[in-house]
């Protein structure tokens, strides 16, 4: 009867086996989204080569720590089903482990793939389109890799170069006018020889000088006919 092997062991038995060097040695490269901008390609991990052990002969020991390299990859993938049925396998007993490890396990990550394939549609160009219908019709797992891992990216910017290009906006045309200020009373311009209108007048009233000039004038001829008669009077 098989041992079971405490939680902590495990833990540290994965982190001290490396992933195998195909995984380890694949770098995210520049691809184009979905709105045709640049970003670092989602690369989806073959989970086949993560099992480097005979699953008929391997200890639970082994069995565990492959399966939990492949949990971690799931998760990292963003996968639907895998992640889930791992560790529900993980939960249970070794026996269970060990043949969803050699029959279920595929197909879960089977669908995942195919799900996968199936979201990059939604806002999809035609050359996309055309690669994700021809590799969910093929439906085998090294097709689905093959098209999310580089298919979709070499679909996608084919899709991105064929958009027709953003044209500048258009200038205003030289026969539109705009509108002409118009100049106010307080800022308009003054007449030639004026002294600019806005400018306080100096100097006595001319009606009032006009008044005083003929009062004296009335006085003046009155004293001089009076004088007049009086000259006249006392002739002897």
């Amino acid at each position: 009867m098989r041992r079971k092997i405490p939680a902590g062991v495990l833990t540290a038995l994965v982190l001290l086996i490396p992933a195998t060097p195909a995984v380890a040695a694949r770098a995210e490269t520049p691809g184009l989204d979905a709105a045709c901008q640049t970003v670092e390609r989602k690369l989806y991990t073959d989970i086949r080569e993560l099992v480097t052990i005979d699953l008929d002969t391997a200890t639970d020991v082994e069995i565990r720590v492959v399966a939990n390299q492949i949990l971690a990859a799931a998760k990292a993938n963003s996968l639907p089903v895998l992640p889930g049925e791992m560790q529900e396998r993980l939960d249970g007993t070794a026996d269970d482990l060990r043949a969803f490890l050699k029959k279920g396990m595929l197909l879960a990550w089977t669908a995942d793939l195919r799900i996968s394939a199936t979201r990059t549609l939604t806002g999809a160009g035609a050359n996309l389109k055309a690669a994700a219908q021809k590799v969910l019709d093929d439906g085998t797992v090294d097709a689905f890799l093959l098209y999310l891992n580089e298919g979709l990216y070499a679909a996608r910017a084919l899709d991105c170069a064929s958009q027709p290009t953003p044209t500048a906006s258009a200038t205003p045309s030289a026969t539109s006018t705009a509108p002409v200020p118009t100049a106010s009373a307080s800022t308009a311009t003054p007449a030639p020889g004026s002294e600019g209108g806005g400018l306080p007048v100096t100097g006595a009233d001319v009606g009032t000088v006009a008044g005083a000039g003929g009062a004296l004038l009335l006085l003046g001829g009155a004293a001089y006919l009076i004088g007049r008669r009086r000259r006249s009077r006392f002739v002897p």
